[in-house]
């Protein structure tokens, strides 16, 4: 039975992680950083799995990191996707950012290295975050990003990603180390934070459904609109009742999106192949968040939605990344991965996941 070691369980990639590794028969040992207050929604439904353990460390303390490596020298895939991934919170927090996104990887790194670990595979969730404002453009002169493209990164979440994978590449070329790195473009579902944008957009579109409800408002004729707020009609019944609308930053960036549980596998085949390497993992297609907005609200039946969001600055990045779209061509012709979900299925997977 293979055994893999997991850093950041808990989080979305991570709970869809454990869940495919357990389908494979794997021993799973899940990391997850001590917390007061129970941090373990995603993976309630593993957490009396004979076959998975959890254990309490800290990827910013190298000491806790060596331990649970000590522990589990046995060990034949290690996943890295523990960060600190918000991307605005980086602007705010960049220290902690640094400290966890990309001193992380190398307590990691270093403890393999210093227990001599060099039977075992590493992967490191890179991000498409570290090509910022930069892009190639093929003979159709439409703009892309691969394993080839210049990194510039735009926030301290992707300087610190960098970091991260040039450790990757260096610990695999000068230590011989099956190390690889899935630069891996936005991808989404219902297990994602609530205060990243897609899944903000659709907790909100459950939330007014259910406040809609609640209020018995039928016809949409009776809402009344504010600057910050729905409202029901002075005139109708439970008049008074009012919504907070939702408040986004830039609706015109581009973004290439997929669905989490699609880019798990994509993660665990670089680790089966002969040679590490990295790849970008990706959709190949790219969609504004003005986009995201239509499918989600058209297939909640809310339709138009100009009436319920606000764009506030206080949303808007320092420096802004405006296009990604990454060309997975490498991922799908080595690995044999292509993403299952499109788009509108990512949409409406998470609109109605939160409606219900």
């Amino acid at each position: 039975m293979k055994k893999a070691i997991v850093f950041g369980v808990t989080g979305q990639d991570g709970s869809h992680l454990a869940d495919l590794l357990l389908d494979k028969q794997y021993k799973v040992i899940g990391v997850n950083r001590r917390a007061s207050t129970d941090n373990t929604e995603r993976i309630s439904h593993i957490l009396d799995h004979e076959r998975f353990e959890l254990v309490q460390a800290d990827i910013t303390d190298a000491h806790s990191v060596y331990q649970v490596l000590k522990d589990n020298d046995d060990v034949d895939e290690v996943y890295n996707l523990a960060a600190q991934s918000h991307v605005g919170v980086s602007f705010k927090q960049p220290a902690l950012t640094w400290d966890i996104t990309g001193k992380g990887c190398l307590n990691i790194l270093q403890s393999i290295v210093e227990l001599g670990l060099f039977g075992c595979r590493f992967y490191q969730a890179s991000s498409s975050e570290m090509f910022g404002a930069s892009y190639d453009i093929n003979r159709d002169q439409v703009k892309y990003q691969n394993e080839e493209t210049k990194f510039l990164p735009q926030s301290p979440y992707a300087i610190a990603k960098c970091a991260s994978h040039y450790m990757t590449r260096l610990c695999r070329e000068g230590y011989g180390i099956h190390a690889s790195a899935g630069i891996l473009f936005n991808h989404e579902g219902p297990r994602r934070g609530e205060t990243f944008v897609t899944r903000k957009i659709t907790k909100w579109i459950g939330d007014f459904i259910r406040w809609k409800k609640k209020h018995q408002v039928e016809d949409y004729s009776v809402l009344t609109f504010s600057e910050d707020h729905i409202h029901i009609h002075p005139k109708a019944s439970d008049s008074g009742a009012k919504f907070p609308k939702l408040r986004l930053g830039n609706l015109e960036a581009f973004r290439d999106w997929g669905y989490a549980g699609d880019y798990v596998e994509a993660m665990w085949m670089m680790l089966q192949q002969d040679q590490p390497d990295d790849y970008v993992i990706s959709t190949g297609e790219t969609h504004t968040i003005r986009e995201f907005l239509n499918v989600a609200f058209g297939h909640s039946g809310i339709g138009d939605w100009d009436n319920f969001v606000v764009q506030d600055p206080e949303f808007y990045r320092p420096a802004e990344v405006d296009y990604l779209r990454g060309d997975n061509t490498k991922a799908t012709t080595k690995l044999g991965w292509e993403p299952r979900h499109s788009f509108e299925d990512l949409v409406k997977l998470m609109v109605d996941y939160d409606v219900q």
